[in-house]
């Protein structure tokens, strides 16, 4: 099935790394976070990927187009320029590299996506978030209900540590648990090509007028996802993913 990625946001609040790379391209692991992505979608079986691109967009052209040299070992004879690869890291990926402008807001890049993804059913999520989600188990709920669009609804790890009190003693302390309230819009998308029609232009916002008209239609459904799920935002976060990494990576399929 087709995935699109969107990876053309400006990812102003990772100003430390988004100065000089676009979002999806900040490294986990010596990897893109969009990398990243792929390989969960790839595990499931879905090779056939789109990318938004915006912001930056030649730094993501030019890691795929590098991508062999890049994820191999190589001799190059200097005097002949031949080029003699070893050890190559291959993948079995199509990816379509797609500009959809520098000021475009998420549902515009949706909808510049269209010419490509035609009338199928088709994927689609965020470039800087990793999930251990079951994309077999999403698709089966997708089809099952015969709705237009499935959100992965997530509930992120607590910034603080959570107290549990009766007046001033502590009755229960978990330190940054998962929240145990407030579903939140995890990405990881599955779309029906009718969804295209709600996204006016490049200044509509998926988010809004797009999500929220479905939602008053009745056809928005939420595939509820208890695993790990961890969104890029910020040094912080970055931070976590790269010892996470280091720990096993809980996303890792």
């Amino acid at each position: 099935m087709k995935v699109i990625l969107l990876a053309g946001g400006f990812g102003t609040r990772l100003s430390e790394y988004t100065d000089v790379v676009p979002k999806p391209m900040v490294p986990v692991g010596g990897k893109p976070i969009l990398w990243h992505i792929m390989q969960t979608y790839a595990h499931f079986g879905h090779k056939d990927f789109y990318v938004a691109l915006g912001y930056k967009a030649e730094v993501i052209k030019e890691y795929f187009l590098n991508y062999r040299a890049l994820n191999s070992d190589f001799t190059v004879d200097l005097e002949s320029g031949k080029v003699s690869p070893h050890q190559v890291d291959s993948v079995d990926w199509n990816v379509t590299l797609v500009n959809t402008g520098d000021k475009s807001m998420t549902g515009g890049r949706v909808k510049r996506m269209q010419p490509f993804i035609g009338s199928e059913t088709c994927m689609l999520t965020y470039g800087d978030g990793v999930a251990n989600i079951d994309l077999d188990a999403l698709l089966a709920f997708h089809r099952s209900h015969g709705k237009m669009v499935t959100v992965s609804a997530v509930r992120p790890a607590a910034r603080f540590g959570e107290l549990e009190m009766d007046g001033e003693r502590v009755v229960s302390f978990q330190e940054k648990p998962q929240l145990h309230e407030g579903w939140i819009n995890g990405g990881y998308f599955v779309i029906e090509p009718e969804f295209f029609d709600f996204i006016a232009g490049d200044s509509t916002l998926l988010e809004r007028e797009p999500l929220e008209q479905v939602t008053k239609a009745g056809e928005l459904m939420a595939y509820s996802h208890d695993g790990f799920w961890h969104c890029m935002d910020t040094k912080r976060d970055h931070e976590l993913l790269e010892s996470l990494w280091e720990k096993g990576a809980p996303w890792r399929p």
